[in-house]
């Protein structure tokens, strides 16, 4: 293959030192926390509900779809908010929202209220993943971007772990209200260091984080540390040139540039349109329903085959969240080392301070091979675990392929979603959103049927059949390997000659 000629020019892509860079990542991560956590933490707790709300178990699982089909459209409006307007409104506002919606939840007695509140509830939470793709994306470039995303993903992987045995104690010895109430507080005490010193990172609004915030982009450090440059500058009133006024010609430069409209989740759906982007949505959403019906039928199971109280089921998520958790961390490791292994291939000289020029690079291969070897265990596995919870063996069984599934699945999805925000650099919030979006229905449909197909068709036959769909749909990946730079190319050139 023909070497790739990489000249370093232009400004940093970030101004962001190492440390600051690890408090973002630390705060979006533990922002990202939130959204599989209320999922989550409701799972132990179905039962209690479906006998308090004198509701049957296939009604309160449709809380669990209504939460999901709101997860798949909440971040087509934040996600383009985001990318608009800048990452620290987006995430106020969601947080906002989501905690009205829990204390609508721990006061309500009512099945239908409970519904309504818990798409409340998803819709202010379910951004945050998508934003923290686009505060990653921000900070970090392609090269360094598996392992920063891998943190930042870290933590929502803790939610499945934790958010099971936190509920399961609450609901078992508090009951099912305190689990929103936590969920109050936990908000709260998020919020507050949040507000006060999370920084914008938005490429749209501070560019690469040398252009100084304005209005709600600002945090309450940022108003400080302004305020009193501009008192310093007043001082100096005779010097030659005043360093704020050059930010101040940034700024508005900037601002020329940046439209704030209404935000349009039909933004999110254009993305569908293109080649690439559809068959890796495709293909993810398969995945994704693969590891979310394993979640959203292990109360029913594990209550049924080895009648579980609440707390039990709780503690038998452990190893599920304990693999989901690992994986991240692990894969972004793997990404990167294999990023650098092919750029050395190619001959290409990687540029972490700039960012590199991938318009020749194989992306696609270069992120796919990590998925592969992951997909193939998951399936494997999947397929076990029909099996296991269809003949009643032992429960270290189901337990050691729990760990398995969440940390293949998991990381399968997740090189998935650091391609998708490879593809669309510029976008990285809505393209994300769109992939919350279809992965997102499509598992809410799956979670809604769960139950009802292992009771007709047995726990095995079940997941056979999920293992067979994510093998049967895996030559997508391939074909994105080959097809898949001409189609990025050519979407380059496209939006170069939109651009005039």
């Amino acid at each position: 293959m023909e070497a790739l000629e990489v000249v370093p020019s232009g400004p940093a892509h970030s101004v962001f030192s190492l440390r600051e860079k690890r408090f973002i990542v630390f705060m979006i991560a533990v922002a990202g926390f939130f959204s599989p956590l209320s999922a989550n933490i409701y799972y132990p707790a179905l039962g209690t509900l479906s006998e308090q709300l004198h509701v049957s178990s296939e009604l309160i699982n449709l809380t669990l779809t209504s939460y999901m089909i709101f997860q798949g459209l909440a971040p087509t409006v934040f996600g383009d908010l985001a990318d608009m307007a800048g990452r620290r409104p987006a995430y106020i506002i969601g947080f906002i929202i989501y905690l009205g919606a829990n204390i609508g939840i721990a006061l309500q007695s009512n099945y239908a209220a409970l519904i309504v509140l818990r798409c409340v509830q998803s819709t202010g939470s379910s951004g945050t993943i998508a934003l923290g793709n686009g505060v990653v994306a921000d900070i970090a470039t392609s090269a360094e971007r598996g392992t920063w995303m891998g943190w930042a993903i870290a933590g929502p992987m803790i939610g499945p772990a934790a958010g099971p045995i936190l509920g399961g104690i609450l609901s078992q010895f508090l009951g099912w209200r305190s689990i929103f109430w936590f969920l109050v507080i936990a908000t709260v005490v998020f919020l507050i260091p949040f507000v006060i010193f999370f920084p914008e990172t938005g490429r749209n609004v501070v560019g690469n984080g040398s252009i100084p915030a304005q209005g709600w982009n600002m945090s309450v450090l940022n108003y400080l540390q302004t305020r009193r440059i501009r008192r310093e500058a007043e001082k100096h009133q005779n010097s030659l040139t005043d360093p704020s006024e050059v930010q101040h010609d940034a700024q508005r430069q900037l601002a020329r540039t940046r439209k704030l409209r209404w935000p349009n989740p039909l933004n999110t759906m254009k993305l569908l349109k293109e080649k690439d982007v559809g068959l890796l949505l495709v293909y993810n959403s398969l995945v994704y329903v693969a590891f979310i019906n394993v979640a959203a039928s292990a109360t029913y199971l594990f209550a049924d085959v080895y009648s579980f109280n609440d707390l039990q089921v709780g503690l038998a998520f452990i190893p599920f969240g304990s693999g989901a958790f690992c994986a991240p961390l692990v894969n972004g490791r793997a990404l990167d080392w294999n990023y650098k292994r092919m750029a050395k291939k190619v001959g290409m000289v990687i540029d972490r301070k700039r960012g590199d020029d991938l318009k020749d690079f194989p992306l696609e291969r270069t992120r796919i091979e990590v998925a592969v070897p992951l997909l193939a265990v998951g399936c494997a596995t999947i397929l076990c675990y029909g099996w296991v919870m269809q003949i009643h063996t032992n429960l270290a069984a189901p337990l050691i392929l729990f760990f398995i599934m969440g940390l293949t699945l998991t990381g399968a999805f997740n090189v998935m979603n650091v391609l998708l925000v490879d593809l669309y650099p510029g976008s990285p919030a809505t393209a994300t959103a769109a992939n919350n979006l279809v992965r997102c229905l499509v598992g809410a449909v799956g979670s809604a049927v769960i139950i009802r197909i292992i009771q007709a068709w047995g726990a095995g036959w079940c997941f056979t059949f999920h293992a067979a769909l994510v093998a049967g749909f895996s030559p997508i990946l391939l074909v994105l390997m080959k097809k898949g730079p001409k189609w990025r190319e050519e979407r380059r050139l496209r939006v170069e000659r939109a651009k005039g």
